[in-house]
Formats: C-alpha cells, sequence, structure tokens
C-alpha cells in the first residue's frame, strides 16, 4: 500500500496541499477527479517522487515501482518509436550485448576449458535473459504500439518526426510495457482516438497493478475504475465504484453535510440566545460559562462552497429547409494522399452527426470542407436556405488570434454588440472583471476552449461544426455543454473521442475510412451493436461437432473487430501463463473487482446480449445500414 501523510505543497506561496491524507489500496483502478486547480497533475507528481513535498511523507514499499504519464511530453524525442518503447529495459539490453560479446569470443577460440568456460557463461547470461523476458519484449512492444494505433512501418522512423500526441502514445506504451505496482496516468484519453482508447481499456482491465487515472472521459472511468477519489480543499474524499455511482454518493453526502449543518446551526442559535439573554445574571452564571465553552469546542460542521461553473445557451437559429449542407463528389488531396476522391455527404435539419474512425481517416478534413473552412479540390459544396455555420477547431489557436485580449476576441467577431453585452457572455464562461484583459497567448487550453465557445453565442447559426469541442474542458464543464447541445434546436455535426458525449448528443454516426463514408442510425452504443451483429452475421457457420453456442462465443470475440476501417489491432501481451489468450481472465477479474451497481453502461451490455441471443434464436442476422 502506497500512501500519503499530513502532506504540503506551495508554489510561489500559494497552498496547493495542507494535511493532505491518502491511502492507496494495491490493485484498484482510482479514478482521480477534482476541479481544475485542484491539484491533481502536483498529487501525481508527488506519488511518482518527481516532486518532493514541503512537509509530510510519501511512503512506498521496498518493492513497489511507478511509472508516471504526464499531461505534456518533456525534453526532445530521440530514436525511434520502437527504441523508445523498449527504452526502460537497460539491464536487459546490457545482458544481450555480453551475450553478443562471448558469442564473437567464442569464434575464435579452440575447443578446450576457454570454449567451456565462455560456453558456461554464455548459459548463464542467457537464461538470466530468458527470465527477464528479452525474447519476448520486442514482440510485446510492438503488438502494444500497434494498439495505440501505431502502423508497422512507423517503429522504425525517428520519434522527432511525430507529433506531441504521437509522442505521447510512444510514452504510454513505454509505461504498459514496464508493468510498474502503481501507474499513474494524467489525461491519457487526450491524445487517444476511440479504437486506440478502446484497445487501453483491454490492457488496463487485465492490468495486475494499481492504476490511478487523471481523466474528464465520463465514459472511460465509467469502464475502468473501482473508486473515484475526489481531491478537493479538505483533502482526498474516496467514493467506491465507478463515475455515475460517485456522483450519487456525492449528492447524497452533501445533502447529509446540509443538514447536519442546518440542525447544528440551529442548536448553535439557541445556546447564544441562551448566553445572552443570562449573561449578567449571576444565579446562571456557572450555566452560562459551561455554554460559553461547549461552543469554543465545537467543531463545526463545513459544507465545501459549490465551484463556479460556465454557464449558457446557444441561441435560436431561424429555420432552415430540410437540406442544411451537403457535399457532392467532393475531392480532396494534401500532395499524393488522396483523402477524398470524390465524396458525397449530406446533412438534414435536426440532424446531430457525429463522425468517427481511426486517426489520419479523414474526419477532420471532412468536417472542415462541409464548415467552408477548408477548400475543395475539386466538386461542389452548398448551404441550405437561412443556414450559417459556426466551426469549433480541434486547435483553439487555428480559430483563435494570440495577440488580441479576450474582450477584443469577442468584439472582433460581434462589434455590434457592445462591450456590455459582451461581458455578460464573457461572464457566463467565469470572465470577470480584468480577466477579460488577459491576452489569448497566455491562455490554458480550459479558457482557450471557453472563448472559442463564448464566440458561438455571440451570432445565431443553424449548422455548428465541432471538432472535439470536449478537449481542454472539465467534466463540470463538459456536462454544461452536453445540456446546451441537448437543447439546440440547429443541426450539428461533431468530432469528438468522448463515448459519453457522443451518446449523449449523437442521433447518428457516420463511419469515415478509406475515403468512404458508412451511416448508422442511433447513438455510439447503438452503432457498437450493429458492428457486433453485422460481425456475428458474417462469421461461417459452426463446424461439425461443435456447439452453435460455442460457435457464437468465439465469431463474438474472434470478430470484434472486423470492418474497422484501421484494420484490426493486436491484442495487448500478457505473462506467459496467458500468452494463448491475452485477454483470458480479463474479464472475470473485471467482474470480480466492479462493486455492485457499476453505472448504465453495463445494464445495456447486459440487456444487449439478451438481445443479441434473442435474435439469433429467431434466425435474424440480416443488419440494414442507414
Amino acid at each position: 500500500m502506497i500512501q500519503l501523510d499530513d502532506i504540503a505543497k506551495s508554489y510561489a506561496g500559494q497552498a496547493i496541499f495542507r494535511g493532505l491524507t491518502w491511502r492507496i489500496p494495491d490493485g484498484e483502478r482510482i479514478g482521480l477527479v477534482g476541479p481544475n486547480g485542484a491539484g491533481k497533475t502536483t498529487l501525481c507528481r508527488l506519488l511518482s517522487g518527481v516532486e518532493e513535498p514541503d512537509a509530510g511523507r510519501v511512503s512506498r514499499p521496498r518493492e513497489a515501482t511507478v511509472g508516471y504519464l504526464p499531461q505534456e511530453v518533456a525534453g526532445g524525442a530521440a530514436g525511434s518509436v520502437l527504441a523508445e518503447a523498449l527504452s526502460g529495459f537497460e539491464d536487459v539490453w546490457r545482458l544481450e550485448r555480453e551475450m553478443e560479446d562471448v558469442a564473437a569470443s567464442l569464434t575464435g577460440v579452440r575447443h578446450g576449458p576457454e570454449s567451456e568456460a565462455l560456453t558456461a557463461r554464455y548459459g548463464e547470461l542467457q537464461h538470466r535473459f530468458e527470465a527477464a523476458g528479452g525474447y519476448r519484449l520486442e514482440t510485446q512492444a510492438k503488438a502494444i504500439l500497434d494498439g495505440l494505433g501505431f502502423r508497422a512501418r512507423d517503429l522504425a522512423r525517428p520519434l522527432a518526426e511525430f507529433s506531441g500526441g504521437w509522442r505521447m502514445r510512444a510514452a504510454l506504451a513505454r509505461l504498459l510495457l514496464l508493468r510498474p505496482s502503481l501507474l499513474l496516468l494524467d489525461e491519457p484519453t487526450n491524445h487517444l482516438d476511440i479504437e486506440s482508447l478502446e484497445w487501453l481499456e483491454g490492457f488496463l482491465a487485465d492490468y495486475d497493478g494499481t492504476v490511478v487515472l487523471v481523466s474528464h472521459d465520463r465514459y472511460f472511468l465509467n469502464r475502468m475504475v473501482t473508486s473515484i477519489a475526489e481531491l478537493g480543499p479538505a483533502g482526498v474524499t474516496t467514493y467506491p465504484g465507478d463515475y455515475d455511482d460517485y456522483l450519487v454518493q456525492r449528492e447524497a453526502r452533501r445533502e447529509l453535510l446540509l443538514a447536519q449543518a442546518r440542525n447544528q446551526a440551529k442548536r448553535i442559535a439557541e445556546i447564544e440566545r441562551f448566553i445572552e439573554r443570562f449573561r449578567y445574571q449571576a444565579t446562571k452564571a456557572r450555566q452560562v460559562q459551561s455554554r460559553v465553552k461547549m461552543l469554543d469546542r465545537l467543531e463545526r460542521v463545513e459544507v465545501e462552497r459549490e465551484a463556479r461553473h460556465i454557464r449558457f445557451a446557444f441561441p435560436a437559429p431561424p429555420r432552415t429547409g430540410r437540406r442544411v449542407a451537403w457535399l457532392a463528389g467532393a475531392r480532396k488531396a494534401y500532395g499524393d494522399n488522396v483523402v477524398y476522391a470524390g465524396v458525397d455527404f449530406e446533412v438534414e435539419r435536426g440532424e446531430r452527426i457525429a463522425l468517427v474512425g481511426p486517426n489520419g481517416a479523414g474526419k477532420s478534413t471532412l468536417l472542415r470542407l462541409l464548415a467552408g473552412v477548408l477548400p475543395l479540390d475539386r466538386g461542389e459544396r452548398a448551404l441550405g436556405a437561412h443556414v450559417a455555420v459556426h466551426y469549433y477547431a480541434q486547435h483553439q489557436l487555428d480559430a483563435l488570434t494570440p495577440s488580441l485580449t479576450v474582450l477584443e476576441e469577442l468584439e472582433r467577431a460581434a462589434p455590434e454588440l457592445g462591450q456590455t453585452r459582451l461581458r455578460t457572455i464573457l461572464g457566463t464562461f467565469l470572465f470577470s472583471g480584468d480577466a477579460v484583459e488577459k491576452r489569448i497567448a497566455v491562455l490554458s487550453g480550459g479558457e482557450k476552449a471557453r472563448v472559442a465557445l463564448a464566440k458561438m453565442l455571440v451570432r445565431p447559426a443553424a449548422l455548428l461544426c465541432l471538432d472535439e469541442p470536449t478537449n481542454h474542458l472539465d467534466l463540470a464543464s463538459r456536462e454544461v455543454l452536453d445540456g446546451a447541445l441537448a437543447r439546440f434546436p440547429g443541426t450539428i455535426v461533431f468530432i469528438s473521442h468522448d463515448r459519453y458525449f457522443i451518446n449523449r448528443i449523437a442521433t447518428k454516426i457516420v463511419e469515415v475510412g478509406g475515403g468512404a463514408l458508412a451511416s448508422y442510425l442511433g447513438s455510439y452504443d447503438d452503432y457498437l451493436a450493429a458492428k457486433a451483429r453485422g460481425a456475428v452475421a458474417s462469421a461461417p457457420g459452426p463446424a461439425p461437432g461443435k456447439s452453435r453456442a460455442a460457435e457464437r462465443e468465439r465469431a463474438a470475440l474472434g470478430t470484434r473487430r472486423e470492418g474497422d476501417a484501421g484494420g484490426a489491432r493486436t491484442a495487448p501481451p500478457a505473462r506467459a501463463s496467458r500468452e494463448a489468450n491475452p485477454r483470458a481472465g480479463g474479464a472475470d477479474r473485471r467482474d470480480r473487482r466492479r462493486p455492485h451497481g457499476a453505472g448504465a453502461l453495463h445494464r445495456w451490455r447486459a440487456r444487449a446480449h439478451r438481445d443479441r441471443g434473442a435474435e439469433e434464436r429467431r434466425g435474424a442476422g440480416d443488419v440494414a445500414h442507414a
């Protein structure tokens, strides 16, 4: 068990922690949550030993190993992608080099005592190399890198050629290969597409150590964690279960504290009235003094003030025709890379379309073509009657001017509204007072996201094109954005790797891959169910002598990823006892470790499983693709 005792930490005189105590049980998967600025990243750095506390103690067992993935990769990138993934095993590679030296010496020695000694030495080194996993490491590293989205031809490329997001994936692969006893992941989902996220979930579900996750992805937390640790001014409060369970328990706890505070305030008022009434009566002096001491000793019930949250609603746009926007015969290429050779795409009034697919499939290109911010090489783009478009860029500096202040950015978008109205809008996004005079260049990622959202409120638009709108927003802000989009009466086309957000908003899923589009009606869960039914329906019939139930189970497991645009991913490597099936035992362990009432996702899975069984018994297997 790793624990923090009476920790204190400050930066530039500002206290982040005072008297913080937290015990992390072995084998748990813990979601660390809290508002922006609460100190989640600082806590991870203290646990990993990157920083030391100003006071208090961090206790780790002597045999414990800690791996930490920060939000941003520091330093320059050296070596290839594969070399980075394998860089945590210097002792193993030292053994390999020594084996090579001994083998080279053997070639020049005649048979005799010296050769026998060298042979014995080589055998000893080989045994140690094999025991350390040397013969399996490269294969396992390639499987992990494949699961995180790297293609085989990428592995030998210099890491410096990749963006920060891809370098973060390589750093994550290194940690997963090391398998530390405590794995600290600070926003690991920020740079992963949905397919890589699903692979990571499968890997972590079979992980033997302790995992602490900092994430704003509610769906990911619901699937992965066995408990939630909330970091606030009072310290760390632990809630068993997933994120949905935490919300229910936290609200119940707050209501209880409010009731206790009200009762205590009533009791204190009664005591103070008694003291005031009999303060100057000698016959009551002893009773008055007793009650004064009682108030001094009383431990007051404190209820934390709720943090400020953004609050807004999108302005209602004018009513449009049935056809809102469309692309016809659209072609777009970047040099020799032809993304679309002649694609057709139509958006109708009231649709909420989520574009899904692996990184590099062309989702952002399609959205930018539809929004009109990227020109077509060939083909047609058109908008329907009364249609204006708001485009929210994935990288906020693409849509914001670094040299302007927050207020000037909005004035440029809508000068006719005046400063009073613009300041009111910015106030709903937590920019008040002098904060509106801050330059865009000095804002954090979350603040830039709030400015970009605020710009969308100054003018009504019937079509919203949103590229990763939840990036850099904390969980509370994401909830507000969910609600605002759910109430928006216009049309939305968006990209997101937040599956909870997609389920809340989308009425249609468009899968992008290979320059083609495939549509599925419903939410993201409906899309997954349709893909699963299609995989089962396309599987070959059972071989003679095999039961149909066993064949269905094999098909469901073996064809889980069939039809994905990026191709099948290799399953994560497992320990030697599970090499034949890397995921073997993972589901059983998840079931044992997941608390009762683990959330709506698992109830949906059970219902989907029953529905699929009923369809198979009726002989249904056809899938209608919209």
